[in-house]
């Protein structure tokens, strides 16, 4: 039964983009229905959009098997976890001078967008954490995944004091307790990323050799979508950027260049606002991946070019019959 966000989806959006995002709900409800699998990949500041509060549900209720998302959105929503209190918000960002971003700068937040996230609540915080679990891999001579960091701890609990909203609201925490598959590629380009780099360097820790990269998260994915492309594997694209250019690559590495054969992906949807241009892979036209082996002529492909931050949520509301 639809819930009351569904029926005002389906009798208001009826055209443009608006109907563009009930089709392509509608195909994501259907694939899932079917026994199929979604991959979501994630790029943007999603996390300090608090995106969590409906993608945790889509999490919990299996209605994503796995992400692909950047460091910025693997850490933030750690940092929106501990220091959601301390964050402030600025709606007049537009109008903001030079002098004024520095002052915002020189009392320890860092804006994006609307929201600054606090230096020494957020930052430092999950930094200090961290540092202790990458010092005691490095003793023991392991080397993992960012995000088996980030999971490993979540799970030690050493940071439950510090939550500041419902962890229920917090993707990375629902991820965790399914042992989601995560594939975060170019993760040095992340706050943790810088400070996992700058330890090495200050004596903090003694070599990157704890710390596994993103060629190992491209052999894991060739390894997820093997096993899964069994059943039909869709996937959904919030932003540009690596997070969705890495791992809808894998088809084409796994056809092409191992020499095996695995399906298309079975249905692609991409939120963004970025037009297509001379150069903008982001504004790319899904068929033109048609060219690069990563979908078929007859796979489902919907573009809704329109802001995620309002769009994502409502379609995820979509698929949970809220």
């Amino acid at each position: 039964m639809d819930g009351k966000i569904t029926e005002f989806m389906k009798r208001n959006f009826k055209h443009f983009n608006a109907a563009t995002l009930v089709d392509a709900a509608e195909g994501y409800k259907q694939l899932i229905d079917s026994g199929g699998r979604m991959f979501l990949a994630m790029a943007g500041a999603m996390s300090t959009a608090e995106l969590g509060i409906s993608l945790a549900e889509m999490i919990r209720r299996d209605k994503v098997h796995a992400i692909s998302c950047t460091g910025a959105n693997l850490e933030e929503d750690i940092f929106n976890l501990v220091a959601n209190k301390h964050y402030k918000r600025v709606p007049y960002y537009r109008q903001l001078t030079p002098q004024q971003e520095k002052e915002l700068a020189d009392t320890g937040l860092n804006r994006v967008t609307d929201t600054c996230i606090p230096e020494e609540e957020a930052m430092r915080r999950v930094e200090s954490a961290l540092l202790a679990l990458w010092q005691k891999h490095e003793k023991e001579g392991k080397s993992i995944l960012p995000h088996e960091y980030m999971y490993e701890l979540l799970r030690s609990g050493v940071l439950e004091k510090h939550y500041e909203i419902d962890p229920k609201d917090s993707w990375l925490i629902a991820a965790s307790k399914k042992n989601l598959p995560l594939f975060v590629p170019g993760w040095e380009d992340s706050t943790m990323g810088n400070m996992f780099v700058s330890q090495t360097i200050k004596g903090g820790l003694k070599s990157l050799s704890p710390m596994k990269s993103g060629l190992y998260y491209m052999d894991e994915l060739i390894r997820w979508y093997t096993k899964e492309s069994a059943k039909k594997i869709g996937f959904f694209q919030i932003g540009g950027g690596i997070a969705g250019d890495f791992p809808i690559c894998v088809v084409p590495l796994i056809n092409q260049d191992l020499g095996k054969n695995v399906p298309f992906w079975s249905y692609f949807c991409q939120i963004s606002d970025s037009t297509t241009s001379y150069g903008s892979y982001s504004g790319a036209v899904p068929n033109e991946k048609i060219t690069w082996g990563k979908l078929g002529v007859d796979t489902p492909k919907f573009i809704i070019e329109s802001d995620a931050a309002i769009v994502a949520p409502l379609v995820f509301a979509y698929i949970l019959g809220w």
